[in-house]
């Protein structure tokens, strides 16, 4: 299982990021509308998934708007933002901020993803929400790219990310 920290505190969670060369596990999460989204709503792009505890914290926030800002004009390619905030949340902050280029996807049904993904946080403060993560996957599914950030109040690293994207 792998591990993370939140202000140097370690956190547990539940299993390990996919790993590269693997096909990525297909999920259900919910987008703006309340519909259902799976990896076979954005077959034939490539994506990159930015896995965040939720967009009401400044991390979460910034890697958002950084990713949406290197998305324009990559019509090979889509950016989904995954958090447990619910999607009218969601919304509101993709609104008021001008993010119009990646896609944000909630865990407001199930937590099937996080455990899937590895990125389920089990313990401290967090528990039930999501590790800071990307996975990058090609067009077929296949993960190019993972990193778990190593602390939660970190940023991720955008250009290795958008280098494999």
């Amino acid at each position: 299982m792998a591990q993370t920290a939140l202000q140097g505190n370690p956190v547990r969670l539940a299993g390990d990021l996919p790993a590269v060369g693997t096909t990525a596990p297909d999920f259900r999460l919910v987008d703006k509308d309340l519909a259902d989204r799976s990896l076979a709503d954005f077959a034939g792009k490539k994506k990159l998934l930015n896995i965040v505890p939720s967009l009401d914290t400044p991390v979460c926030a910034t890697s958002t708007k950084r990713f949406n800002a290197s998305m324009g004009g990559k019509a090979d390619a889509v950016a989904l933002v995954i958090s447990a905030d619910l999607p009218f949340a969601m919304g509101r902050f993709c609104g008021a901020e001008g993010v119009d280029n990646v896609i944000p996807l909630s865990m407001m049904r199930s937590r099937t993803f996080a455990k899937d993904y590895g990125v389920l946080i089990e313990d401290g403060p967090l528990a039930g929400i999501t590790a800071r993560a990307v996975v990058v996957l090609d067009a077929d599914n296949k993960v190019l790219y993972t990193q778990l950030v190593p602390e939660i109040t970190q940023e991720p690293d955008y250009d290795a990310a958008l280098a494999v994207l």
